[in-house]
């Protein structure tokens, strides 16, 4: 449910095995296409880059119950998010850096209706911009929105100037910064956006190595 619908584009991914495959059948998992095309992707629209570690092996089971339980929802509380990140081994900090993804991509209604009319830590004029596509009542639960208002194709450091402006799209966003321990980090990141690059990059490495496949768990 925390990813319901949101994780698209895997056609994408499809199109990429099989032409690695035509190339070099059996030798590249989906998993590490996956984590590959991420990277790009981010370098593509302005972000850093880091060296990806290969030779992730895909999983022949998926478990829909782990997701629900091991995922951070949109209405988490910032003590659910540090808690849920140290339980895959990533600190306050990887957490607070990786959520800078944040600067791009988009959320439906569903997800940040209670925010934008139930929530007192939100700017006024930009609840008021993003009600006028999320009725309160019913209705328009897929109806999108940019993440990061100010840049939703380029990734940059202005997710955090958003969260500063409680201009945090997502309850959860703006739990980053709401007179809590992430504060500091917050104004750190707007304004050195070579540190949140770096921080982002090495915890994108640190989660791509959680609890890989060995063995005989696994194929590609």
């Amino acid at each position: 449910f925390p990813n319901k619908n949101s994780a698209r584009g895997f056609e994408v991914i499809d199109a990429i095995k099989s032409s690695v495959e035509a190339s070099c059948k059996s030798t590249v998992s989906c998993a590490d296409i996956l984590a590959l095309a991420t990277r790009d992707g981010v370098v593509q629209l302005g972000g850093p880059t880091w060296a990806v570690a290969l030779g992730r092996r895909d999983a022949t089971t998926a478990s829909q119950s782990a997701a629900n339980s091991d995922l951070p929802g949109p209405s988490s509380t910032l003590s659910t998010l540090i808690s849920k990140f140290a339980a895959k081994g990533l600190n306050a900090r990887d957490m607070t850096a990786l959520s800078g993804a944040h600067t791009i991509g988009q959320t439906q209604c569903q997800f940040f209706r209670s925010r934008i009319y139930n929530d007192n830590n939100i700017n006024p004029s930009f609840a008021a911009l993003r009600r006028g596509s999320c009725p309160q009542a019913s209705g328009g639960d897929t109806n999108l929105a940019p993440l990061d208002v100010q840049s939703p194709n380029k990734f940059g450091s202005e997710y955090y100037q958003n969260l500063m402006g409680s201009r945090g799209l997502l309850h959860s966003d703006q739990e980053l910064f709401n007179n809590g321990t992430q504060d500091a980090l917050v104004r750190q990141y707007r304004n050195n956006k070579a540190l949140f690059f770096r921080d982002f990059a090495a915890a994108m490495v640190k989660m791509g190595g959680i609890t890989p496949l060995t063995g005989s768990s696994g194929e590609i």
